[in-house]
């Protein structure tokens, strides 16, 4: 169980997580499960869990709602032409996996015969197929219609260019790229030097939240419309006359929608925007939570806080860690996993106040431990929660 606790996971990855929460209820309902079952099917058919590699809550939803679904199959609808294969060995896998914690005894599994595969898709036979294309564009030149062979050639070239790729991609290379005449190289401006790993290049700013309202389509979010400081541009929205975004937090059950209403907050501005049941979340409130104790699952109950502002703090008023001064990046790259990377260093200290620990991040080499401040002055807080986990 401490492989699955141990896991977090990205803004991105929470919200995926919540569509397939969603779903798990959903197959419980006849209406719509047998499109859901084909794009689940799918979906797995190159992926060990939900989520690719990394297991989740979600893989335990989806197991529950489909193992009395999955038992009453026949063989031919588990494994059979029109059967869902990837899905029974996506129940096998769940209940089965110690990651999971399951610990079920033998006759509470689903039974799966591993060995009983009825059907598995045909090879494609290039060498026969590239004789009939041949034996095609020869009928179109005895014909005499010039036009039907030069299409007919094309015709084959398609044709084989295709087989060779569907071949290629059932042994698991890649097919191969013509060859491009190489351009002459040009001198390369030198590059900009890279700035250093640092928590600045986070984009924290002060926001302030003009209207929550509970998410129509997932009970636990909240939907705030914040002001952040920002021009109108293709990720805000205008309320009351100032420009906000619109920003999707899994406070619901945790925070009363009524301390959400007219108050300031700290904002992660530069994460890449991404949907959360239908609505595009452009920001991520902060919020303070207890640090889970080793071998403790993070049950998502709280107690959670959200970051204060000090007192006087405007929207849009830059936010950083004392000693992590800099200029934030645009947007992050979620490839270089720059959020990922520092956030194991937000924390409180005994006196509330949120900081940053640089001895949780081994690649800085350092032990400071710098407090959140704003730019005017000031430093932000938390109401009650001494060395939490800040995100």
């Amino acid at each position: 169980m401490a492989a699955f606790a141990a896991q977090t996971y990205t803004p991105t990855e929470e919200a995926e997580i919540q569509q397939w929460l969603t779903t798990s209820e959903r197959l419980r309902d006849d209406k719509d499960r047998a499109s859901i079952l084909e794009t689940l099917n799918s979906h797995l058919s190159s992926r060990t869990t939900l989520l690719g590699t990394k297991p989740s809550k979600a893989d335990v939803a989806i197991y529950e709602s489909l193992a009395p679904i999955v038992s009453k199959w026949t063989p031919d609808e588990r494994t059979g032409e029109q059967g869902h294969p990837h899905i029974v060995r996506h129940v096998d896998f769940v209940q089965n996996s110690s990651i999971f914690g399951l610990d079920f005894k033998d006759d509470q599994k689903v039974a799966v015969d591993q060995d009983d595969v009825r059907y598995v898709k045909p090879p494609v036979d290039a060498k026969a197929e590239k004789e009939r294309l041949k034996k095609e564009k020869a009928a179109a030149a005895a014909s005499g219609d010039a036009s039907l062979v030069d299409r007919t050639k094309e015709k084959v070239k398609e044709k084989v260019a295709e087989v060779k790729e569907t071949v290629a991609a059932a042994a698991g290379d890649k097919p191969k790229k013509e060859k491009k005449e190489k351009a002459p190289k040009q001198p390369k401006a030198p590059a900009a030097p890279a700035a250093p790993p640092s928590p600045a290049l986070i984009d924290l700013r002060v926001g302030h939240i003009l209207k929550a309202i509970t998410h129509p389509d997932a009970d636990s979010l909240f939907v705030s419309t914040i002001a952040v400081g920002d021009a109108a541009g293709e990720d805000t929205v205008e309320y009351e006359g100032q420009i906000c975004r619109t920003v999707c937090s899994g406070l619901n059950g945790l925070i009363p929608l009524e301390e959400m209403q007219g108050r300031k907050v700290v904002v992660v501005c530069n994460l890449k925007p991404v949907k959360m049941r239908g609505i595009k979340s452009c920001a991520m409130v902060l919020a303070a939570s207890p640090k889970l104790k080793e071998g403790e699952v993070d049950d998502h109950k709280g107690p959670v806080e959200l970051v204060t502002p000090p007192e006087g703090a405007k929207a849009g008023e830059k936010v950083y860690f004392e000693g992590w001064n800099g200029k934030a990046e645009g947007q992050l790259n979620p490839k270089k996993k720059i959020w990922e990377t520092f956030q194991p260093g937000f924390t409180t200290t005994d006196n509330l106040e949120v900081a940053f620990d640089a001895a949780a991040v081994e690649s800085l080499g350092k032990t400071d431990v710098g407090k959140l401040v704003t730019e005017s002055g000031g430093v932000c807080t938390v109401k009650t929660l001494k060395n939490a986990v800040v995100r």
